[in-house]
């Protein structure tokens, strides 16, 4: 094995040129030529499982040079378009379902729907060929994902005689027993807006199916449809009850986890990043738990919040069969396994034949991702929306939340903006 180490101080990326080993990959393939990713993954934890994967991949083909660019997160974002249209490289990270409409529509991003025709993808990543499908053709594939759903106070619950809620009646009912008691039933810090992104997607999804939510996200429906307003009539409920803290937009999501933690509100909707911090601060395995965020409409799908990282071969690349090869590896079961324990990514493998760390909350998403979710996955709000109209919208869901009574004038602003939008 060999490397080459580049620094370009400005874009903040390293280049690594791997290979090495003799193992050949899951189609018994002997790779020869070049490779060249580029990633986004700069922190150090991604980064170094990204590294130590493409090493694995290098040693099954001693005969393939591997370049690995890693570029910081947020130049990657700046730089993506010129990177795919000019020298681009043959595989590249980047994120699931709207985010990657843009370089859809733009032919940037190869045709990888051979690969999801394949028995193993298509049987093992069903869950997530939603999220990478446009029209009708798969574009990438994802490495890695979370859940989403509602942490919860188990000692609470169990003090007041709770049970951990299935329906939108049950989950009320819950509420007011819990605001009976003192305390709050769920806290939020939506200064940050996207927190609130998150309420609305879980109740339009639960209320319409994620079907009809693509279908807003993707501009196809008025804001001011009566489903959407069904949808804000079932969070005004929440609002009207007092279920929220008070003054929830003056706090970072991070600054509304205390609350929790002191029980002066017993649930948080939140991804499963939010587990290490309730963790730290020194919430038991006795005093956390999680479930799926309930039913509302009956008879509907349970679509699920899980946002996705992917791969994508750009259409400009040269090294198409390389790069498809590179892809099985990335999704393979024993691949997915190893880069998602938590020495490493800490998140859940997006192959339902992987197997999962030995973690509550890890294992639960996993179950709930892998087996429960037939109504699909949706990426959240800010990224299955198109920035301007995420930007817009989650405004207009903070104030709902503050100012439930404008609700009309929000709906009204955020159709002028769908139409100048889209």
């Amino acid at each position: 094995m060999h490397s080459m180490l580049k620094a370009s101080i400005a874009a903040l990326a390293t280049t690594a040129v791997l290979a090495g080993g003799a193992l050949a990959d899951g189609h018994g393939e002997k790779l020869s030529g070049d490779l060249k990713i580029f990633l986004d993954t700069s922190n150090p934890a991604p980064r170094a499982t990204m590294e130590d994967m493409i090493a694995r991949f290098a040693e099954m083909h001693p005969d393939l040079n591997i370049e690995t660019t890693v570029i910081d997160r947020e130049a990657y974002k700046t730089q993506i378009r010129n990177f795919l249209t000019a020298n681009a490289p043959d595989v590249a990270t980047w994120y699931a379902a709207n985010r990657m409409t843009p370089y859809v529509s733009a032919g940037l991003f190869e045709d990888v729907s051979d690969l999801w025709a394949e028995e193993d993808i298509a049987t093992n990543l069903a869950s997530t060929k939603g999220a990478m499908t446009i029209d009708d053709k798969q574009w990438g594939v994802p490495y890695t994902y979370y859940q989403w759903g509602i942490y919860y106070r188990e000692d609470i619950f169990n003090e007041l005689g709770l049970e951990e809620p299935t329906t939108w009646e049950q989950e009320k009912a819950n509420c007011q027993v819990i605001l009976d008691s003192g305390r709050k039933c769920y806290t939020i810090g939506s200064k940050f807006l996207w927190t609130a992104g998150g309420w609305f997607d879980y109740l339009n999804m639960r209320t319409n199916g994620f079907d009809f939510h693509m279908e807003l996200a993707r501009g196809e429906v008025p804001w001011t449809d009566d489903r959407v307003r069904a949808t804000f009539a079932n969070w005004r409920e929440l609002i009207d009850m007092g279920a929220f803290i008070d003054n929830h937009q003056s706090y970072s999501w991070q600054e509304a986890l205390p609350f929790m933690v002191r029980g002066e509100a017993t649930a948080y909707l939140m991804g499963n990043f939010s587990v290490a911090q309730f963790r730290e601060a020194g919430l038991t395995e006795d005093q956390l738990d999680f479930y799926q965020f309930p039913a509302i409409t009956e008879g509907l799908e349970l679509a699920e919040n899980a946002p996705t990282d992917t791969f994508h071969i750009p259409a400009n690349a040269e090294n198409k069969d390389n790069a498809r090869a590179f892809l099985r590896f990335v999704v393979s079961a024993d691949n997915q396994t190893l880069i998602n324990n938590g020495e490493n990514l800490g998140q859940l493998p997006v192959n339902a034949s992987s197997s999962v760390d030995n973690d509550e909350f890890l294992n639960q998403g996993f179950e709930m991702l892998s087996s429960n979710s037939p109504g699909g996955v949706a990426q959240f709000f800010d990224r299955d929306f198109p920035a301007e109209m995420a930007a817009e919208a989650m405004q207009g869901l903070q104030e709902f939340m503050v100012f439930p009574d404008n609700l009309d004038d929000i709906l009204n602003r955020l159709e002028s903006v769908r139409q100048r939008v889209y």
